[in-house]
């Protein structure tokens, strides 16, 4: 029986229709790609990353309500913690490492939510995506949750945010379970499911360019 996400509720509902055109508007984001955004169902969404403002261009690009990984400590602060949970981010104690993160993540996802994550594992400013290194977690959590991916590249000048300047999140079509050809999970297989996704978000680099 499919869950309730318990994360959208009408205050995220009302800052997505009122803050989320305006966050388009002044951010420059332009997405592509918006029909083959899986409607329903587990969903990881995978993207390239260049800057914290990721998170805002990919939860402005997508219909359905992203969850996002968030320091605990973030959440101890007033005002802070309502919003941020309101727009889909989810805390984490350090304490407990990758251990409770990965926890979490399994939860949402068992919920049929959307988590969205960065295989590269950290933000590469004004580097090009395909010169980085990814890492075999996104792997490792798509095998464990049975989970389908959404790759995504957000296309933006030079890997580097500024003000006005555009930003075009380009969504790919979704990489079924199945096609990972998973069988007994272990580092190989996560890296090499890993290693898939971003592939898959690279060959999203160049759409739209000759129209």
């Amino acid at each position: 029986m499919k869950k309730k996400d318990k994360n959208k509720n009408g205050l995220y509902r009302f800052l997505k229709a009122t803050i989320g055109p305006i966050i388009k508007f002044c951010m420059r984001v332009k997405t592509l790609g918006a029909e083959n955004e899986q409607k329903e169902g587990a969903l990881i969404v995978c993207a390239n990353h260049t800057a914290m403002l990721d998170v805002l261009s990919l939860a402005v690009s997508f219909k359905r309500q992203l969850r996002f990984l968030a320091k605990s400590e973030l959440f101890k602060i007033p005002l802070l913690s309502g919003l941020i949970s309101a727009l889909g981010a989810f805390g984490v104690d350090r304490g407990k490492g990758d251990i409770g993160a990965i926890k979490k993540t399994l939860s949402i996802l068992e919920e049929e939510n959307i988590v969205a994550m960065f295989p590269q594992g950290t933000r590469y400013r004004g580097i090009d995506p395909a010169k980085t290194e990814v890492k075999s977690g996104v792997g490792m959590m798509v095998y464990r949750s049975k989970a389908d991916v959404q790759p995504v590249f957000v296309r933006v000048k030079d890997y580097k945010y500024r003000f006005l300047r555009k930003k075009e999140v380009i969504i790919g079509k979704p990489i079924k379970y199945e096609e990972f050809g998973f069988t007994n999970g272990g580092t190989e297989e996560y890296e090499r499911a890993a290693r898939l996704v971003f592939d898959r978000i690279l060959e999203l680099r160049h759409e739209g360019l000759d129209k």
